[in-house]
């Protein structure tokens, strides 16, 4: 049986670096009569980093997948859609992430993506550019951020 895709938008903003930031994950799927679904995920925390945003938005939009599906996620965050192109997360998972930012979230990441069993492509996104959904995401996480 083929497994369905998910296609997820991901982005965080952040003011200051650290400071208050935003994320947003959006979720597009269709379900089985083929209707097109899209769920929004928000979320903010009052001093973070922009980096520690774009890693959550990713953790909460898998986190709402109860099942493995094929999940595109779509990111403007070449810290993030790098890390597993280029498989500088396998270097970092030896290194035990030895000096490392962000251990606590990487990790959590990758527990996440074990446990779902979910089939995932990272895909770079120009930011601000032409893609509609990465640029609702992004228009989400700044009304997080700016919500503090």
């Amino acid at each position: 049986m083929k497994m369905k895709t998910v296609k997820m938008y991901t982005d965080g903003a952040c003011s200051g670096n650290p400071g208050p930031g935003g994320y947003a994950a959006i979720l597009q799927y269709k379900d089985n009569l083929g209707d097109e679904h899209i769920k929004q995920i928000t979320g903010s925390r009052k001093n973070t980093t922009n980096n520690r945003m774009e890693l959550q938005a990713v953790i909460e939009g898998l986190k709402a997948i109860k099942y493995p599906v094929n999940v595109q996620i779509y990111s403007d965050s070449k810290y993030v859609t790098d890390a597993f192109n280029k498989k500088w997360i396998d270097r970092w998972v030896e290194d035990h992430f030895e000096g490392r930012k962000n251990q606590d979230l990487w990790i959590e990441l990758l527990k996440l993506i074990a446990y779902s069993k979910c089939e995932i492509e990272w895909i770079w996104v120009k930011g601000h550019a032409d893609n509609k959904f990465n640029n609702l995401a992004d228009k989400l996480a700044v009304e997080c951020r700016d919500s503090i």
